[in-house]
């Protein structure tokens, strides 16, 4: 594509060089440029791409996009200045990849909890309705059955369009998206029309990089703020910032809600390990889901699949047939006749939605034993309140190891234990080998008890010092299981 097609997305505020030259690839990465390459150097929240330019022009960097230019500049390379590369990068990424969100429809899921459950399901069921569709998660991104892992949550800008562009050069219909916070206020969706905006919940997390509350809930309303009238906005009415994400938005706005009035009404009636029986718009259906906050995802995806055109009755059949996202909920059955669950609840309010949802299915007829830990080099306010919340619904707790990264797990278990009380204290084990701590967890466990593994859910591996370690809760799970028969 020419470079003067690319730049008709952003303001130009002066360039040298050739404006009609043919650019082969884009890139913000300068390790990753190739000959014919567009280098947009982005100021990020760890470095300056403008260091890299000279680099990017000796791997082949043809033009260079810049919020300053350079004093000295080669007579081969093209400088375009713009005021602003970090919301520039996206919308040159998405005209470069042919507006791939003009050719499909693209539904973003936002919220502190659920995010990967909604748009999981949401990909699953088109798909059975016979779509070809994208999905763009936590857990691994898909381009209809092809699966490309995912390092992000939502993908750097450049990443994201090829991936979209992808999806709609193999006809795909439909994309589902996590969209997080990060990549709203790093202007990572920059240039995207979507069709529709989901909000989950919002509760503490991230406030590392946030730093205040109303900082995250202000990343997340700006995603609501941004959609076209075209689209539709729904919302959590349970959630006392549902409403608030969508005040200001122009697009149709739509509400679920499992204890009020609302366009796509909820409720429990019967439920266990194996499933529920909701009643969703007066309508029955069996789910192979458990607790309320899963019935509040399941509504989620029922009023999206209705608001994207599909006939309610035909949406319930599908949410009949769809299961649990991996690492989410995992229940597995021990031969000694407890259960194991493997969830990725790794927020005090995921933790106390996943042990609600456990003793709303036992109904005070057996223990809880909670296993959990906290990231390190993360939000270290909510270490204390993660031990608080397994203490005060558990029976047992076992702290240990999660994601240390580069802090030491010791340290990162002393601030849990903080949190606690003299009283909770006398139910807790600390014990920082991960293995260690679950095995111990199901050895406590007795018949009709419940061991919550929480923190890592799907994932395979444990990150010690920068090195991923093998690691998978379910499968460590499984091997204790194994050796009790």
């Amino acid at each position: 594509m020419k470079l003067d097609e690319i730049l008709k997305a952003v303001t130009v505020c002066q360039s040298a060089g050739d404006l009609y030259k043919e650019i082969a690839d884009i890139q913000m990465d300068s390790r990753l440029v190739r000959p014919g390459c567009l280098f947009v150097a982005v100021k990020g929240t760890q470095t300056d791409g403008h260091i890299y330019i000279d680099s990017a022009i000796e791997k082949g960097a043809s033009a260079v996009v810049c919020e300053i230019l350079p004093e000295k500049r080669s007579e081969h390379v093209t400088y375009v200045q713009v005021a602003d590369t970090e919301a520039a990068v996206g919308r040159l990424a998405t005209v470069f990849y042919g507006n791939p969100t003009d050719k499909l429809d693209l539904v973003g899921v936002t919220g502190t909890n659920g995010k990967t459950t909604i748009a999981t399901l949401l990909y699953e069921m088109f798909r059975r309705f016979g779509y070809k569709v994208g999905l763009l998660s936590t857990v691994c991104n898909y381009i209809d059955g092809e699966a490309i892992p995912a390092d992000h949550t939502t993908p750097d800008p450049i990443t994201l369009n090829r991936l979209l562009g992808r999806m709609a050069d193999e006809g795909c219909k439909y994309a589902f998206m996590e969209v997080s916070s990060h990549s709203v206020a790093q202007k990572r969706i920059g240039g995207l029309r979507f069709a529709g905006g989901i909000f989950t919940n919002l509760t503490r997390d991230h406030l590392d990089y946030h730093k205040t509350f109303e900082n995250y809930l202000k990343a997340k309303k700006a995603f609501f703020d941004a959609l076209p009238k075209t689209a539709f906005a729904l919302t959590n009415a349970d959630d006392k910032n549902g409403l608030v994400m969508v005040q200001n938005t122009k697009a149709k706005v739509a509400t679920y809600s499992l204890r009020t009035l609302c366009d796509f009404k909820g409720k429990v009636l019967e439920d266990g390990f194996e499933g529920m029986l909701m009643d969703i718009n007066n309508r029955e259906v069996n789910v192979q889901f458990i607790g309320r906050f899963n019935a509040s995802n399941l509504l989620a995806v029922y009023g999206a699949a209705c608001l994207l055109g599909k006939q309610p009755d035909d949406v319930l059949l599908v949410l009949s047939m769809l299961r649990p996202v991996s690492g989410r909920f995992d229940a597995i059955r021990s031969p000694k006749g407890y259960t194991a669950i493997v969830d990725y609840a790794h927020t005090p309010d995921a933790l106390v939605n996943v042990l609600n949802a456990i003793h709303e299915v036992l109904k005070g007829r057996g223990h809880v034993i909670t296993v959990v830990g906290a990231g390190g080099n993360r939000d270290k306010g909510k270490r204390p309140l993660m031990a608080q919340e397994a203490a005060k619904q558990s029976d047992k707790v076992v702290i240990t190891s999660d994601n240390p990264r580069f802090e030491e797990p010791q340290d990162i278990i002393d601030d849990m234990l903080a949190g606690l009380a003299k009283d909770d204290m006398r139910k807790v084990l600390a014990i920082t080998d991960r293995k260690e701590a679950i095995r111990t967890a199901c050895m406590l466990a007795q018949p009709g008890d419940v061991v919550l593994i929480a923190g890592k859910g799907h994932e395979d591996y444990q990150e010690i010092k920068g090195v991923k370690h093998h690691f998978d809760d379910k499968e460590v799970v499984r091997g204790i299981l194994a050796n009790e028969i």
